[in-house]
């Protein structure tokens, strides 16, 4: 890759568009595993200065001019107070709402301009998600009218208080710690309203906010908090918060790792490794079985995964929240700060590197800042209090996995496990030029020809949004989408073949990966606007798999724009994940559930087959 032009393509633009789906998909699969998305490097060097710059530099400015004990200058006071927490928690939700955060930039969809989140959600008449519209009053419909642009302003100023308020001194605390300030709890009270509303009335703003992850610590607290800093506060109160501060972060690690037991998470690694730009040639190559022949994961590969990642995940974090060794405590901080670093420098899609500085710099300061001998579970004042934390940050995770349809992946604690509920889009000639009619909605096409310094070729823009399928491909449910494209539809080389993520994010403004975000809710409302011809859109979506992982078969729908659901069925991820990502023996197996009265698949109209053989 280049440092201000992308890496060449593998073969010339206007010579791969002619080629058949399948041929495309190998040449920019088998490229991927040695370039990954092909950024250029000064792309890479944007990231990291707003991660390190926007977001940490001034994340602890911000601290060290709202409190009176943590000092920019002084490093050593970023470590051992436990406001530095809840600020940067409070910072990081407002970045990721505004869109400065995880969903910004080219990796994440986002061309020209790379911001999207606030640019539609302060614009009344774009597309709103309400997550239960048929059952909440008052919160119908997919219009965004000016009450939610004002609620979401609400969001934002909500954000800001709690960050720039002055903090308050914590009276009682153990013996050798340090002087401790706390946000004052009350300032979390219009977040915690707030945000739940937005989210009533649109779940994508909700979903962004990484409300999952911040919400808890903002809710505890004000719960925890308020009781540190009353009048008959103890030591103990104090201690209390910082080790429900503690659970929190190990739930979310413990979640993410048993998220990647299955067959799904090995299929992640090495795609994810091949963006990396500080990884050399030959080391991607490893973490294939024989690169560019066979794609499936390496040995290599799956030690990388099931250790490096789902046993680091979850032995560590339980370690941390069981230890009262001070040392033990801190050579885990660090193994999770190393860990965390590993996954920036991979730069992967989706870009949530903020999310991966933040819990690791917060693990070296709640166990290397708070002395675990002290600050640990056992030491927890009123034990039972443990029942409803838990519970209530087990709720999704737990839910999620066992009916991932009901809970987005990221309350789920699924995040880059491989078992996403995702979507292919196939549009005949002309239906993604008419998504610019949309609200603020223009194609990534349009954006890529307009790039500066060096905007795009129209074939070359069409290629390299083709790399987004395959980096799909390389994951277990690419294989039985792309089956499901190629069983269905027998014009597939006519049409313009999008995957969904990146669509989704031109047209609701933010995307991380959750397929519920464009299923047949966004394209009915996408057909409520365009009025499209059944057949005009088609698309292959499937829901992540429910635990156990292992026999459970992923469940797939198929949606035209113009007639809704179509068909659903079911495909055994066995048979996805071995075969290669452009499925040179044919699509995989797909058992037909349900078809809708009186639909017949294009490709099986041609062919004179039964549908549901």
């Amino acid at each position: 890759m280049g440092f201000i032009n992308p890496s060449p393509q593998p073969v010339p633009p206007a010579q791969f568009v002619r080629l058949p789906l399948r041929e495309r998909i190998r040449i920019l699969s088998t490229h991927w595993a040695d370039d990954g998305f092909g950024t250029p490097r000064v792309l890479h060097i944007v990231y990291i200065v707003k991660m390190l710059g926007l977001y940490f530099a001034v994340g602890l400015a911000i601290t060290s001019w709202t409190t009176s004990h943590v000092h920019f200058t002084d490093p050593a006071t970023w470590f051992d107070n436990i406001i530095v927490y809840q600020k940067l928690a409070v910072w990081l939700i407002l970045l990721e709402v505004i869109g400065l955060a995880g969903a910004f930039g080219p990796l994440c969809g986002h061309f020209v301009p790379m911001l999207g989140n606030i640019r539609y959600w302060i614009r009344p008449g774009t597309i709103r998600m309400a997550p239960w519209g048929r059952h909440v009053p008052g919160t119908g419909g997919d219009t965004r009218t000016i009450f939610d642009v004002v609620l979401f302003l609400a969001v934002l100023a909500s954000a800001v208080y709690p960050l720039v308020v002055h903090a308050e001194s914590v009276r009682a605390l153990p013996v050798g710690t340090g002087p401790q300030e706390l946000i004052p709890p009350v300032a979390f009270i219009p977040i915690l309203i707030t945000l739940p509303l937005m989210g009533l009335r649109d779940k994508v703003i909700f979903l962004a906010a990484r409300s999952e992850q911040y919400l808890p610590i903002m809710l505890f607290s004000t719960i925890f908090g308020a009781v540190a800093l009353s009048g008959g506060a103890t030591a103990a109160d104090f201690v209390n918060l910082v080790v429900v501060f503690k659970i929190i972060i190990c739930v979310v690690w413990i979640g993410a790792g048993v998220s990647k037991f299955g067959q799904h998470f090995i299929n992640v690694v090495p795609p994810m490794i091949s963006n990396s730009p500080g990884q050399p040639g030959f080391v991607k190559r490893l973490h294939y079985r024989n690169a560019p022949a066979d794609l499936r994961p390496s040995r290599l590969a799956w030690f990388m995964a099931h250790i490096g990642g789902t046993t680091v995940e979850i032995l560590i974090p339980i370690a941390l929240l069981l230890t009262t060794n001070a040392t033990v405590a801190m050579l885990g901080a660090v193994a999770m700060l190393i860990f965390h670093l590993f996954i920036t420098s991979t730069f992967p899609l989706a870009v949530p590197l903020e999310w991966n500085v933040y819990f690791g710099f917060i693990a070296i300061v709640l166990w290397g800042g708070f002395d675990a001998s002290i600050y640990n579970i056992w030491q927890f004042s009123h034990p039972w209090l443990l029942i409803p934390v838990f519970a209530l940050l087990c709720f999704g995770p737990v839910l999620g996995n066992l009916r991932p349809d009901l809970v987005s992946f990221l309350p789920s604690m699924r995040q880059y496990a491989g078992n996403w509920a995702s979507a292919i889009w196939a549009m005949k000639p002309g239906v993604e030029a008419r998504l610019n009619e949309l609200p603020l909605v223009e194609n990534q096409i349009d954006q890529l020809q307009r790039m500066k310094p060096t905007p795009y070729e129209r074939n070359d823009a069409d290629m390299t949004l083709q790399k987004a399928l395959a980096w799909r491909s390389m994951h277990s449910q690419g294989r039985g989408l792309f089956s499901l494209l190629y069983e269905h539809l027998d014009d597939i080389e006519s049409r313009t073949v999008r995957e969904g993520e990146f669509m989704c994010n031109t047209i609701v403004g933010w995307n991380f990966g959750d397929g519920h975000l464009h299923d047949e809710r966004l394209i009915a409302a996408i057909q409520k606007r365009l009025g499209l011809e059944p057949g005009d859109l088609v698309v292959a979506y499937c829901e992540s798999q429910p635990t156990p992982w292992r026999n459970t078969p992923q469940q797939y729908r198929v949606i035209d724009a113009a007639l809704g659901i179509v068909e659903r069925g079911t495909w055994k991820v066995e048979d996805c994940v071995r075969e290669q990502p452009w499925l040179p023996n044919g699509p995989v197996p797909l058992l037909v559930s349900w078809v809708a009265p009186g639909y017949r698949r294009q490709a099986t109209l041609t062919a004179g087959k039964d549908p549901v053989s």
